[in-house]
C-alpha cells in the first residue's frame, strides 16, 4: 500500500522510469543483476531439474489445441 501517494507520484512522473535505456546500458544492468545472484547463491539453482514434472503437468493443463475436439462445440 502506498502511503505517500504524492512522493510516488513525483517519482513515478519524474522517475527513472521515463528515462530511455540504450541498449549498452541494459546489457550492463543485466550482467550486474546476474553476478549479484550469483553472489547470493540463488543462481544458477543448485538442481535445475527440480520441479521440472510439475511444470510439465501444469504446461499440459492448460495447453490449448486450436482444433476443436468432439468434447468441444463447432463454433
Amino acid at each position: 500500500m502506498i502511503k505517500d501517494t504524492e512522493f510516488w507520484n513525483a517519482w513515478e512522473s519524474s522517475g527513472p522510469l521515463r528515462e530511455a535505456l540504450d541498449p549498452q546500458r541494459a546489457l550492463e544492468l543485466c550482467d550486474a543483476m546476474y553476478e549479484y545472484a550469483r553472489s547470493l547463491g540463488i543462481f544458477p539453482p543448485p538442481d535445475p531439474l527440480a520441479g521440472l514434472e510439475n511444470k510439465i503437468s501444469l504446461a499440459r493443463t492448460v495447453n490449448v489445441h486450436s482444433a476443436p475436439g468432439s468434447d468441444r462445440p463447432r463454433p
